[in-house]
């Protein structure tokens, strides 16, 4: 696998789309989840997923011929390109939130409110992982979701072994005291918090 790997790294250094093209059907769906994870919106991951693979493209010729899997190296672009939009995020909310507020429009169909209960959980997911350092979101996010080992999750953040272990720990004692906190705090608002830390561990997929 190591050596098939290899070639891969050694045509796409060399610019050949077709294996690109089929990196992209390999870690799509990948890159994606890990962006949703540390953006927490669905449109925002597609663009950045978008903009990862637009990067590594351009980016082609630093790739190092040994190495293995590509998806570290894909992973560590899009934790930069996510933090760049979480970031622009905060700036465009900053600014709607000094703007008058509409008049609310619900729509009561059943796919509609779908919709809105998915992306209710999928907030509260992200507003727990928020609570977290930034460095321990994108470890738990590359160790624990996106499937790296210390090493690959090392190479895709540029850190040492021991700096991941260390922030991964952090990271999931944390969550467990917002667990902890979630469940023993009285009402819904409390049952929510324990639900969304919990859920926080599998959140990912996009919605049907």
């Amino acid at each position: 696998m190591r050596d098939t790997d290899n070639e891969t790294r050694r045509r796409v250094r060399e610019g050949d789309r077709e294996v690109f093209a089929q990196l992209y059907e390999q870690f799509a769906r990948a890159v994606y989840n890990h962006a949703l994870r540390l953006t927490g919106d669905w449109s925002t991951a597609e663009e950045v997923m978008s903009e990862t693979f637009l990067a590594a493209w351009q980016a082609r010729a630093r790739v190092e011929e040994d190495g293995g899997t590509l998806l570290p190296w894909l992973l560590g672009i899009a934790t930069h390109k996510a933090g760049n939009a979480r970031r622009a995020h905060g700036r465009r909310q900053g600014f709607l939130a000094r703007q008058p507020r509409p008049d609310a429009q619900e729509d009561f169909a059943p796919e509609a409110a779908g919709r809105i209960d998915d992306a209710r959980r999928l907030r509260a997911v992200h507003a727990s992982l928020d609570r977290l350092r930034r460095q321990e979101r994108e470890v738990l996010a590359l160790c624990v979701w996106g499937g790296l080992d210390y090493q690959q999750t090392a190479e895709a953040l540029g850190v040492a072994v021991g700096t991941v272990r260390s922030r991964l720990s952090r990271a999931r004692r944390r969550l467990a005291a917002l667990a902890e906190e979630g469940m023993e705090r009285p009402g819904a608002r409390g049952e929510m918090t324990g639900e969304a830390v919990t859920a926080a561990l599998t959140v990912g997929e996009r919605p049907a």
